[in-house]
Formats: structure tokens, C-alpha cells, sequence
């Protein structure tokens, strides 16, 4: 026998989005707005419009816009101290909160306001809007109201809501300093006990350890069991970028040291993340003058305009073949 049909409730079933003023509808359910519309024919049009609307470049116009990126997708454990734009926070009451950008926070949490009241803001967090950096700024703006002591929830940020670079400093330095291990959650990780201990435990065995070169720009050297690697962010135009790399790689330049191979590259956020494979004794001091002077040859090449010998053809394609999209 068919099972009766569920009574339908008078009332659309709506979930509060947390941190948010806006309930989670279903499509075909009254806008929350009360225009007497369906959500998807009134403000859910807009939303779905501002996850279409994908920002390639999200982090274009901040300072070290390729360590935003590195920070983003290849370091596990780093901080970078923000400086606010002036303005930001007028009206605000109290003592203007320090800002550090953190790679990743306990349960992916946007941001956290310690008890002291300063600011984490997370990076590797999930972009509901196709702008990361209105995400990042959503959940900074959110951080300035939050009560000290409690994280600030995911939700979706406003399709017209400021962005990163609206909301930093512009002339400040982007300094990233790369850790071993997630201590800087906490304000006293040597006092914390039990759950948490442990949870800070699990966290610094699963990141790789990872290093900022000094020599050059937005390099990053990790290790691995097998062999190390060094991924360099660089904001040359990828078409550019990929026909140096072929003029060094068809005459072999384009090693960093012996026993190094240039093997491909990363797309992420915009940018073109060159990534060599290194022998397991190699360690971030031993890139340092190869990276250097790879990076000499690398200014030369860019400067060619002479169209590519078959052999460079032939090397740029193999360097095609070999190139994977983060995002």
C-alpha cells in the first residue's frame, strides 16, 4: 500500500544562515525579503549570478599578490600581520583590533576573535561567492563585530559587499613568515591540554615542512619523503612566462642546481606557479643562490621577442602538457 503523503507545512521551512540575516530558502520557496517572489526569481537570481561572476585574479592590486596565492594553496602553517586601510574601522568602539592572516584555522573556521580581541583571518576557506577576496572581506568585517572569544561562521558574503583591497592598507608590506606547526592558534600553546593538545598535535603532523626563500620572490621550498620540491609563484603573464621557460628549458637553464628538473607548472588564482623537482638533500639554504641566478636568466629570456626555434616549440608544449589547474 502507497505511503500517504506528507502534510505539508503552512510555513517554508527556512535554516538561519549562522552569522548571517539572511535564512536558507529552497528555490521555489517566498523570498525572505517579502517581495511575495519565489527566492530564485528575486534574491536568489542575484546570488546565483555571484557564484557564476568567478574572479580569476582575486588577490590583483594587494601587495605580494604571489604570496596571497602560495599562502592560499601550497603553505600549511604561515602569518602575515594586516594593516586596515584608514577608515575601516570609524564608529567602531574600543581599541582598534590587530589583523594577522593565518593559512588555515581550527575547523576551516574565516575568522576567529581571541579573547584579547585580535583578529585570525583564514585563508584556505571555501568561496561561496566566485570572489575570494569578498569572501576574506566578508569575513574580516564580520571578525570587527564579533564578540572576543568566539570564531566567525561561514556564511555567504553580500554580491556587492567591499572587498580586500577596500579593506587593507595598500602601501603596507605582505610579509609571510612560514611556521612549523598551527601554535599560533592559540594564544598559550604550551598551556593547552587534552582535546586541544591533541588536536594541535594531529594538525603539525600533517603539514609538510615548508620554507620561504630569501633570495627571490613568492619561492617556496617544501619537503616530502621521496624528494623536495620548489614552487615559485610568479606574476608574469602565463604566455610570456611559458615561452621563457621554454628558451631556458631547450638549452637547459632551466634547472635550479644539479640533480633539480623543472617539471611543470601550477594555474592558481591568475598566476603561474613553476614547480621543480629537487634531490632529497636539497634543502631551502642550497636554493638559494641557484634561484637567484635562475632568476637573472629568466629576466633575459622574457626580454626576447624572436618567435620560438623548433626546439623551444617543442619544449613549451612539453611544459603545456605538464600544467595543472588548482582552480
Amino acid at each position: 500500500m502507497a505511503k500517504k503523503a506528507a502534510k505539508k507545512s503552512s510555513q517554508p521551512s527556512r535554516t538561519a544562515v549562522p552569522g548571517g540575516t539572511v535564512p536558507a530558502v529552497g528555490a521555489r520557496e517566498d523570498c525572505p525579503c517579502g517581495s511575495g517572489r519565489r527566492y530564485k526569481a528575486c534574491h536568489g537570481r542575484q546570488a546565483a549570478h555571484a557564484v557564476q561572476e568567478l574572479v580569476h585574479r582575486p588577490f590583483e592590486g594587494l601587495p605580494g599578490e604571489a604570496d596571497w596565492v602560495a599562502l592560499r594553496e601550497l603553505v600549511p602553517a604561515a602569518t602575515v600581520p594586516l594593516t586596515l586601510a584608514a577608515g575601516v574601522t570609524d564608529g567602531a568602539s574600543g581599541e582598534v583590533p590587530s589583523v594577522t592572516l593565518a593559512t588555515v584555522l581550527p575547523l576551516a573556521w574565516p575568522a576567529l576573535r581571541r579573547p584579547d580581541g585580535s583578529i585570525l583571518l583564514g585563508l584556505q576557506t571555501q568561496s561561496s561567492s566566485g570572489d575570494l577576496s569578498r569572501d576574506l572581506a566578508d569575513a574580516l568585517t564580520e571578525a570587527l563585530v564579533t564578540e572576543p572569544g568566539n570564531p566567525v561562521p561561514t556564511r555567504r558574503a553580500a554580491a556587492e559587499g567591499p572587498r580586500l583591497q577596500d579593506l587593507l592598507d595598500p602601501t603596507a608590506p605582505f610579509v609571510p613568515a612560514v611556521h612549523t606547526g598551527f601554535e599560533f592558534w592559540l594564544e598559550d600553546a604550551e598551556a593547552a591540554t587534552g582535546e586541544v593538545a591533541a588536536s594541535l598535535e594531529r594538525a603539525n603532523a600533517s603539514a609538510i615542512p615548508t620554507e620561504k626563500l630569501g633570495s627571490v620572490d613568492s619561492a617556496y621550498w617544501c619537503g616530502t619523503p621521496d624528494k623536495n620540491h620548489l614552487r615559485w609563484v610568479m606574476t608574469v603573464p602565463e604566455e610570456q612566462l611559458l615561452d621563457a621557460l621554454a628558451r631556458l628549458s631547450a638549452t637547459g637553464e632551466a634547472s635550479i642546481g644539479e640533480g633539480t628538473r623543472l617539471v611543470g607548472s601550477f594555474r592558481a588564482h591568475g598566476l603561474t606557479v613553476p614547480v621543480w623537482d629537487l634531490p632529497v638533500a636539497m634543502s631551502a639554504a642550497d636554493c638559494e643562490k641557484p634561484a637567484a641566478a635562475f632568476a637573472e636568466r629568466l629576466t633575459g629570456a622574457l626580454s626576447v621577442t624572436a618567435p620560438l626555434t623548433a626546439d623551444e616549440r617543442r619544449a613549451r608544449a612539453n611544459l603545456v602538457s605538464r600544467q595543472v589547474t588548482l582552480n
